[in-house]
């Protein structure tokens, strides 16, 4: 499958998704189905793979937030960004703590 930096390109696999042949469509589909089988996960890799500004197309900040607990332990060097980005936002009032 091609890779893509492209996220309308529903057919193609997310350039940060290499190693899983999944395409956009497929992530968003799972992203988007509370409950669904490796959503946590993907959810996990799409944050520390992909560019920050990226992980909006796929997730939103609520589901991040919602999900920090679990999603925390899986991010490696990026959870740092991520928990100062969070508490940021939190602060400023845009999102409930």
């Amino acid at each position: 499958m091609e890779l893509t930096r492209d996220f309308t390109e529903d057919e193609k696999v997310p350039y940060f998704l290499w190693d899983r042949a999944i395409t956009v469509a497929q992530l968003r589909a799972t992203l988007n189905t509370p409950g669904a089988h490796d959503r946590e996960a993907l959810i996990a890799h799409v944050l520390r793979e992909a560019r920050p500004d990226e992980v909006w197309a796929f997730v939103s900040p609520g589901d991040v937030a919602a999900e920090w607990a679990r999603l925390a332990p899986r991010l490696g060097r990026r959870r740092a960004f991520w928990a100062w980005l969070l508490e940021e936002w939190r602060t400023l009032g845009l999102l409930a703590h």
